[in-house]
């Protein structure tokens, strides 16, 4: 089995091509990626089975390009995206070219493609803008932010291939956890290194808002479970926690009971999500339960050091 990872050098791409290669059935990866996040863990990953995992580097628009990488692919996941964190409303033009267009271009080339049979397409729960409300499948989008809304007209080109192959769009919650690519612009990765090394976190509004979570290791042993297990091709939901700011920030001073805690703007309210398990999709998790707080204790043990 051959497999595209498109932005498979980002935060989640990186633990995916680890969680792959632990099947035997995995021939080969292709981690197709622009490194405009000038992220480079990857390739000093000594995890990796060198002879299975090759790089190339190329745009999402770049139709030629993606035709010729995906001429011995079998699987394909997309991850490539502009990502949200922390301008999900600034530079809309910027959003559309790659999480909308981008995407068209990647399908439209799949549509191509001789050998292509599953294809993954990794969406996000911002697709359902703010609600005071649990969400639910059903609920419909309605994306408040460029980011949102671009990969919601993602979705609709991925939608396509649902009678050509087996196609999933996984919306998936806010991403926390250690990995070498770890993103530090994410909320609760954030803490952890504030907490860590600056011994102070910050929080805008009164903490109440509450979010979607789910651990990176948790998001891609489901992810490469797509592709063992029988599942229908559609629209899925992936979160684990439904959290506020306020207790994240409680459950990082029981780690580090010396931090302090900064409200800002505690007048703003601020959008909040909260997703229910997607029960259709939860049988392909099959990593070990472990707590939020256990979670964030070995996060902290990835550490060099800590501040003084």
């Amino acid at each position: 089995m051959n497999i595209l990872i498109t932005g498979g050098a980002g935060y989640i791409g990186n633990e995916l091509v680890f969680e792959l290669l632990k099947d035997p059935a995995v021939s080969e990866i292709i981690v197709y990626d622009n490194l405009s996040r000038k992220n480079y863990n990857l390739f000093l990953d000594t995890r990796y089975e060198p002879k299975k995992v090759s790089f190339i580097w190329g745009e999402l628009l770049d139709s030629r390009k993606l035709r010729q990488v995906l001429q011995n692919i079998d699987v394909v996941y997309h991850l490539a995206a502009k990502a949200s964190t922390p301008l999900a409303t600034e530079n809309s033009h910027l959003f559309e070219q790659i999480n909308h267009w981008g995407t068209a271009e990647l399908v439209y080339a799949i549509e191509e493609s001789p050998r292509v049979k599953k294809f993954v397409y990794l969406s996000t729960t911002s697709v359902y803008g703010a609600s005071e409300q649990m969400i639910g499948i059903d609920t419909p989008p309605d994306p408040k932010t460029f980011y949102g809304s671009s990969k919601l007209r993602g979705e609709a080109h991925v939608e396509r291939l649902y009678d050509k192959m087996d196609a999933w769009i996984i919306r998936s919650g806010n991403v926390y956890g250690y990995s070498p690519s770890v993103r530090f612009d994410a909320v609760i990765n954030r803490f952890m290194f504030e907490a860590n090394f600056v011994g102070r976190i910050q929080i805008t509004g009164n903490g109440k808002q509450q979010r979607a979570f789910v651990h990176v290791d948790k998001l891609v042993n489901m992810l490469a479970n797509l592709v063992r297990f029988k599942l229908p091709a559609g629209v899925y939901n992936f979160s684990e926690h439904n959290l506020s700011i306020e207790h994240i920030a409680k459950i990082i001073k029981e780690i580090y009971p010396s931090l302090d805690m900064i409200f800002v703007n505690q007048h703003l309210v601020m959008r909040e999500i909260k997703v229910l398990p997607d029960k259709r999709i939860m049988p392909l998790l099959t990593s070990p339960q472990v707590s939020f707080k256990d979670e964030l204790i070995r996060f902290r043990e990835k550490f060099s050091f800590s501040s003084k």
